[in-house]
């Protein structure tokens, strides 16, 4: 028989987290757990879904902060279907584009910006992209 339920130690080993950071996830609201009658953490088997997400989300940059707004749109009291996690992953989609969008310009720039010796955060695009009160110069660009 497959026990429902899993200690903090076996969540840990399955699915390769600390257990210390399977309580801060925990105080964060990214997983949940059910106390004993001995006050000793139990999870269900879905909490190792979400880990496997949460590790992926943070490979990939993504900040817990959007990892906790897209599993609000998920169920809380029972395994989400296939369907669910897709609606979830759906909400990633455009920042993950923004972010691709922003590494894809960082690499093709990165060479002349580092080759053109400015070192100025003032002027650069990689360090202040969409400056445009740098375009008239150095310096303060309003009076009010």
């Amino acid at each position: 028989m497959i026990a429902q339920e899993l200690s903090v130690g076996e969540v840990a080993r399955r699915s390769g987290v600390a257990v210390s950071a399977l309580h801060f996830y925990e105080r964060k609201g990214l997983i949940r757990s059910l106390r004993t009658a001995g006050n000793q953490r139990r999870f269900s088997r879905d909490v190792l879904r979400r880990l496997a997400v949460i590790r992926v989300a943070q490979r990939v940059g993504m900040p817990l902060e959007a990892v906790a707004h897209a599993f609000a749109a998920l169920p809380e009291n029972k395994t989400p279907t296939r369907a669910e996690w897709g609606k979830m992953s759906a909400l990633w989609r455009a920042e993950l584009d923004q972010r691709i969008e922003e590494l894809l310009l960082l690499r093709d720039q990165l060479t002349d910006c580092i080759g053109c010796g400015c070192l100025s955060l003032k002027r650069c695009r990689l360090a202040n992209p969409g400056d445009a009160l740098g375009e008239q110069g150095d310096g303060p660009q309003r009076w009010g």
